[in-house]
């Protein structure tokens, strides 16, 4: 006896039987009852939805000569069973996807002006009509606007946006539902009993997921299954054909993170991609198993579930486990994981820095720092630091021998507070609060060597207003030099970097009078020579010089596996 795959030997053969259009097919009952019919017909929607099948049974629908009450065809008539037994002269079904030239819509409409022999109407059926080219659509409009009595047009199409707007407004659009996971199953058990098949309804559940809405992937998968199963489709056996991730991982995930434990996780983690699953789809499944259980909180939202009953069983007790504030945290750091893995040039170390903070985002503040938590005391260290007194400034003979190290402090601290501080002011001030934030006057005559001239101009450039960040990037490759303390040269390449320095020379010269302690200090710009002129290198340019002049730098990028930013 020939085999025949569930997809065809199950296909529905009556409106009623097919899942989950009860809307549709209401409708298009309703206008076979009535004798309502319009000459053109859409259908759309996702693939093995019932598009076609639908098509099928409204073509026999209207030719059936006695049509029950219903509005379904009585499969006894003659037009039926010629229907049935494919041989019926009255209907036609087009492939647009392999006959999409205009030649092919021309000897289509020929046969339009034959009447039907048997039966009230001649349909034409055209499948994925998204596929005809230009000036086949444009060859077929002028039919579809004014086609014979006796014609009536289905097109079928899974990517209704492709067709023209002159044809869409043609026709009466019929948008297809995916096919929800519950009526999925539930066809599913109706196909296994029929084939005395035993099942669990959790492995069906896997199934009906795994087809993602189409009915007929559904049963390709439940045929595959049975066959891998021989008879018995259980949970383990459809999880090991299918080669899909257990959510028993996700659960399991889960736990481990409400509890703390990033090791665990770790070691469950490395099981995992071992076995051959992608980081990325397994957060993508995490992220999927956290919105479940964030539903499953809620008695409004548990409909919103596309689960077996089993598996609704088991978010609803984990959900009774996890708090809102932990789901919401996790699905925040699992969105930026996604955003951010394609580019990633360490996935998998990507993954576990994602899963290592969802598992530190219950854990208490007092286990300190070092949990592998979000830096929170290292912020408030900093704020201690900033917070600290300023040292006592040394006599200038003292300074001389030794730099003062309280600038780099408050360099740090200032550089921060003033970056939020930052107004809309457009004025020429390089550091906004940077001269309210020290006293006036105290500056003193405090030496300062080349290295701390370099440190502050630096210090400098990275504080200055968004607004002045283009010449902040020129200062930055400049090198200011004490011509005779405390007068600082600085030598620039044309003459129009340097009227954008002089226009706010003041201000230079002021804030480098506060953090060197110096009031005297002057700062004279002039235009380089010809000869000092030197090419500005690129930061690749740079790293390539640093590592020519010391190997030992690439060494280290290639240890560590570093790319330059």
């Amino acid at each position: 006896m020939e085999y025949i795959v569930s997809a065809r030997k199950y296909r529905p053969m009556t409106f009623d039987t097919v899942v989950g259009q009860a809307a549709l097919t209401t409708t298009l009952k309703n206008a076979v009852k009535s004798g309502k019919l319009a000459h053109a017909y859409l259908f759309c929607g996702p693939r093995g939805v019932g598009k076609t099948t639908c098509a099928r049974i409204f073509a026999k629908a209207i030719n059936c000569q006695n049509p029950t009450a219903e509005g379904e065809a009585c499969n006894e008539c003659e037009s039926c069973q010629s229907f049935n037994e494919q041989r019926s002269l009255n209907i036609f079904e087009l492939d647009a996807a392999s006959n999409n030239s205009v030649e092919h819509i021309k000897t289509l409409m020929e046969q339009t002006r034959i009447p039907p022999q048997l039966g009230k109407y001649k349909v034409f059926i055209i499948d994925e009509v998204h596929m005809l080219s230009t000036a086949a659509f444009n060859a077929f409009l002028k039919t579809l606007e004014e086609p014979p009595a006796h014609v009536i047009f289905i097109l079928a199409t899974t990517e209704k946006h492709k067709i023209l707007p002159t044809i869409l407004s043609r026709c009466q659009i019929y948008d297809f539902e995916r096919m929800t996971v519950r009526n999925t199953i539930d066809h599913l058990k109706h196909v296994a009993d029929k084939e005395g098949i035993t099942y669990d309804e959790q492995a069906l559940a896997v199934i009906a997921e795994k087809a993602d809405g189409g009915m007929r992937d559904a049963l390709s998968i439940f045929d595959q299954a049975a066959s891998f199963c021989q008879g018995n489709i259980t949970y383990e056996k459809v999880i090991e054909d299918l080669n899909v991730l257990d959510s028993e991982n996700y659960f399991r995930i889960i736990d481990l993170c409400m509890e703390n434990k990033a090791h665990e996780i770790m070691v469950l983690l490395n099981g995992i991609i071992n076995k051959g699953f992608d980081g990325g789809l397994l957060i993508q499944g995490l992220a999927k198993h956290v919105r479940n259980v964030l539903m499953a909180k809620d008695p409004q939202t548990l409909p919103l579930l596309e689960v077996s009953d089993q598996q609704r069983e088991r978010y609803q007790q984990q959900a009774q486990r996890c708090n809102p504030r932990f789901l919401f945290q996790a699905l925040k750091l699992m969105n930026q994981c996604d955003i951010n893995y394609r580019q990633s040039s360490n996935k998998r170390l990507l993954v576990e820095l994602t899963l290592i903070e969802i598992a530190q985002i219950t854990q208490p503040d007092e286990e300190g720092a070092s949990a592998g938590r979000r830096p929170r005391r290292l912020k408030s260290l900093f704020k201690k630091v900033m917070q600290q007194p300023q040292p006592v400034k040394a006599a200038p003979q003292v300074a001389a021998a030794k730099p003062v190290a309280s600038p780099k402090i408050s360099t740090l601290g200032f550089s921060w507070n003033n970056l939020r501080k930052q107004g809309s002011d457009s004025k020429m001030q390089i550091i906004p609060g940077a001269i309210g934030d020290r006293k006036e006057g105290n500056e003193g005559n405090a030496s300062f060597s080349q290295a701390d001239l370099e440190l502050q101009w630096m210090a400098m450039c990275n504080r200055m207003p968004q607004n002045l960040s283009g010449i902040a990037a020129r200062m930055k490759n400049m090198n200011p030099v004490i011509t005779e303390l405390p007068k600082v040269e600085v030598v620039v390449d044309n003459d129009l970097i340097k009227q954008e320095i002089e226009n706010i020379h003041k201000n230079i010269v002021k804030t480098l009078q506060l953090y060197l302690h110096n009031s005297d200090i002057t700062i004279d710009i002039r235009i380089a020579e010809r000869q000092e002129q030197v090419k500005v290198l690129t930061r690749r340019e740079q790293f390539e010089l640093m590592s020519r002049k010391n190997p030992a730098i690439e060494k280290l990028r290639q240890a560590f596996d570093l790319e330059l930013a």
